[in-house]
C-alpha cells in the first residue's frame, strides 16, 4: 500500500486480518462496532500526542528504521453534531515518508464520518457511513473519487486504532472483537484483542503507571506468526506503548512526554 516506513507501519494493521490463535479465539469476546454503545467516549481526551516509532529487522540488527508521529485530537461540531476531529502527521527519514491524515468521527460511539489521507502527493478522501463508504467527489484531487463499498457491518477507522483502544472498557479477562476498516481496501475485518495481564511502567522522573496489556496475535496469510501488544494506562486510559513482532522483526511505538516540541506547529505544516 505505502512504501518504505509507512508500508512497514501499516503492515501490522493488515496482519490483523490473519487467523487468530486458538487460545484467543476461545476467550469470551465482546463484539464492538460503531453504534454498539460499548466504548467509553469520555476517556478520549483532546490534545496533541507525539510518538517515536522504530523498527528493527533481524537481518539488520545494527540499524533502526525511525519515524515520528503527531496526532492532534480535537472536539468540535459538524452540521450541529458533536464530533472528534483527528489530524495525523507521520515523518520519516526523507520527504517520501511523510504522510498526513484527517479523520472526523461522531463523538458518541466514535462512528466514522469522513477520512482523507495524503502520501506522495496522492490524496484519497472518503465519506463514511454505517453501511457504505464512498469517495468524496467534492475533493478535486481525490484519487479514489469513484470508490464505493457497501459494508456488511459498520466499522471503526483502522487509522484511529490508538484512539479506539483508549476508549475500550479494559479489565482482567476481557476480550474484544473490533470491526476495523482500512479505507480504500476490501471489506472490514473483525480483529480479536484480549487483555493479557497488566504491567507497571516507569515513566519520566521514575513515575510509575499501571497499564493493561492489550494483545492480538495470529498468523499472516504466508503463515508467519505475529503479535501486537498495547499498553494502556488503567487510570487515564492513555496509550503508552506498543510492541509488534513479526517473523523476528520488531516495531515499537512509544508516547513522548508533553514537553516534546510540537513539530507540526514549529514548522507550520498544514
Amino acid at each position: 500500500m505505502f512504501k518504505k516506513l509507512q508500508k512497514t507501519a501499516l503492515l501490522f494493521m493488515v496482519l490483523g486480518a490473519g487467523v487468530v490463535s486458538s487460545a484467543l479465539a476461545q476467550t469470551p469476546v465482546d463484539t464492538l462496532t460503531p453504534g454498539s454503545g460499548k466504548l467509553l467516549s469520555s476517556a478520549l481526551k483532546p490534545g496533541i500526542r507525539q510518538y517515536l516509532v522504530y523498527t528493527q529487522q533481524t537481518a539488520k540488527s545494527k540499524m533502526l528504521g525511525l519515524s515520528y508521529w503527531v496526532r492532534d485530537v480535537k472536539a468540535g461540531q459538524r452540521n450541529g453534531e458533536k464530533v472528534i476531529m483527528i489530524t495525523q502527521h507521520w515523518y520519516g527519514t526523507d520527504t517520501l515518508n511523510y504522510r498526513t491524515t484527517y479523520s472526523v468521527n461522531r463523538a458518541a460511539g466514535f462512528a466514522p464520518i469522513y477520512h482523507t489521507e495524503t502520501l506522495h502527493g496522492d490524496t484519497r478522501a472518503f465519506n463514511w457511513g454505517p453501511t457504505q463508504i464512498t469517495g468524496a467527489d467534492t475533493v478535486a484531487a481525490n484519487a479514489l473519487k469513484t470508490f464505493k463499498l457497501d459494508f456488511k457491518v459498520p466499522a471503526f477507522n483502522w487509522n484511529l486504532d490508538i484512539e479506539t483502544f483508549e476508549q475500550l472498557p479494559l479489565a482482567a479477562g476481557k476480550a474484544f472483537a473490533i470491526s476495523f476498516y482500512d479505507a480504500g481496501v476490501s471489506q472490514p475485518n473483525f480483529v480479536l484483542y484480549k487483555v493479557n495481564g497488566s504491567e507497571i511502567l516507569t515513566l519520566f522522573d521514575n513515575t510509575k503507571t499501571d497499564c493493561w496489556i492489550l494483545l492480538t496475535e495470529g498468523k499472516a496469510p504466508n503463515g508467519t506468526a505475529y503479535t501486537q501488544s498495547f499498553w494502556i494506562s488503567k487510570k487515564g486510559h492513555e496509550f503508552i506503548k506498543e510492541e509488534d513482532r513479526y517473523g523476528g522483526n520488531t516495531r515499537v511505538k512509544i508516547k513522548l512526554a508533553g514537553a516534546a516540541p510540537n513539530v507540526v506547529a514549529a514548522y507550520k505544516i498544514n
